[in-house]
């Protein structure tokens, strides 16, 4: 077979951008653009987290105004949660379809309109439509099938430690986010925080459509510690049907139903409980919509750390186990959490939010190692359906807790509650089997 030629020095091969792969072998010395698309799939996600920052800090600010309970606030945050999970699966085959620039970049549109609406909103059900509906679309594809798309496509090698801070960049848009916008709700308004969320996500899309590629076969060069060159595969057609059948095929085995029901009490003891509930909760105990915004932010901090960490983990030992672990610590840090609500910062909270933060999305790398290990070349497709578990019991969380609070006038039974399940996620991690290479996923 004739292999591409050479382009002269300085020249790109075609008008499209495409490079050939002699092209590739010649800039072998170079940074790998890999790392260039991970940088800005990373600050992609931290401008989507802009939007998952805000529904926390509302709670109280919408029942000044409207006088809405935490149910109906819930209710909204519930929708758009669970809309991220069940949208999460489809996006991954509407990336191999359409590829992930185009994908991404309507996504960050519909999450800034989805925002946008809410400014001029006066009933329940506007909230419910812009924050839960246009907004849990838009962050579907926004979701860690993203991440999970984009390691598998332009990586062999590092692909734990990758993962790590990829999901790390949620934390990291936690970080930056949430102290401007708790001090914006409580010094401003909270019309002016959404309007700083829409700014955020429409900011992002240049960045997106400008430096983002689909394949590392596009600049003509092979996925990062690949030995040879990896041809782009043609687009995928019947998506939908994909996605349904790797759910089918996924669903007749035990490791699916493990993953899925312990990644939704992970989802339900962050996501929907403390991003959704935690500001709230310590409002309720005499703290400052700021300070407590200030300490979810802190969760972010080492969020990033502990989930780094874990991905270079997850490349060492043993996925089951370090998830295992992961639950337990959780679950016991949860049923101290009710001791150490106060109307003032103290030590043991900052211990709390430090140990937390920590383990917060800690389990994504081994729990999506677990999917590679089971599923093989429908890993990232049965990880959006796992995804979605994640995000519906995050989703039944955020309602479930905000009634709860309604209900007894305080969250301790909703803490004691998750700290149970989490102990259940350990036992159902553990009683995965290590699978061989090529063989059929079992328990």
């Amino acid at each position: 077979m004739t292999q591409p030629a050479t382009p002269a020095a300085g020249r790109d091969p075609d008008p499209t951008g495409r490079r050939s792969p002699a092209a590739g072998r010649r800039d072998a010395g170079r940074i790998h653009r890999a790392w260039i698309v991970v940088a800005v799939t990373f600050v992609t996600v931290v401008g989507a987290a802009a939007f998952a920052s805000l529904p926390g800090l509302l709670f109280d600010p919408l029942e000044e105004e409207f006088g809405w309970s935490r149910g109906t606030v819930g209710l909204a945050v519930s929708v758009n949660l669970a809309l991220v999970g069940i949208t999460a699966p489809f996006a991954a085959a509407l990336m191999d379809r359409f590829g992930i620039r185009r994908v991404v970049a309507l996504a960050l549109t519909v999450i800034g309109v989805g925002a946008l609406s809410t400014v001029r909103m006066t009933a329940p059900w506007q909230l419910v439509l812009g924050w839960g509906f246009l907004a849990g679309l838009g962050a579907g594809a926004m979701a860690l099938a993203f991440a999970t798309t984009v390691v598998g496509r332009w990586f062999t090698a590092r692909q734990g430690l990758v993962t790590g801070v990829l999901t790390a960049a949620a934390a990291s848009g936690q970080l930056v986010f949430l102290p401007l916008l708790s001090w914006i709700v409580e010094h401003h308004a909270w019309r002016q925080a959404a309007l700083t969320v829409a700014f955020a996500a429409f900011a992002v899309v240049p960045l997106v459509w400008l430096l983002l590629r689909d394949h590392p076969a596009d600049l003509g060069l092979a996925p990062y510690g690949a030995k040879e060159f990896v041809p782009k595969p043609p687009p995928v057609t019947g998506a939908a049907r994909r996605t349904v059948n790797a759910l089918l095929s996924a669903a007749r085995t035990g490791p699916f139903w493990l993953l899925a029901g312990s990644f939704a009490i992970c989802g339900a003891s962050t996501n929907g409980l403390i991003k959704t509930h935690f500001v709230p909760a310590a409002h309720d105990h005499g703290m400052s919509i700021t300070a407590a915004g200030s300490l979810l932010a802190l969760v972010g901090v080492f969020d990033v750390i502990g989930t780094i960490a874990s991905g270079w983990l997850t490349d060492r030992y043993e996925a089951r186990r370090l998830l295992a672990v992961y639950y337990a610590l959780r679950g016991l840090s949860l049923l101290f959490l009710p001791m150490l609500l106060a109307p003032e910062v103290r030590p043991p909270m900052v211990f709390f939010i430090v140990f937390y933060g920590l383990d917060w999305v800690a389990t994504v790398p081994p729990t999506i190692a677990l999917c590679r290990e089971h599923y093989g070349a429908d890993a990232s497709i049965v990880f959006g359906w796992v995804l979605a578990s994640h995000q519906i019991g995050a989703a039944l969380t955020a309602f479930l807790g905000g009634l709860a609070r309604d209900a007894f006038g305080s969250y301790d039974v909703v803490w004691y509650a998750s700290g149970a399940l989490c102990a259940a996620a350990t036992l159902m991690v553990l009683v995965l089997r290590p699978t061989r290479a090529g063989a059929p996923a079992s328990v």
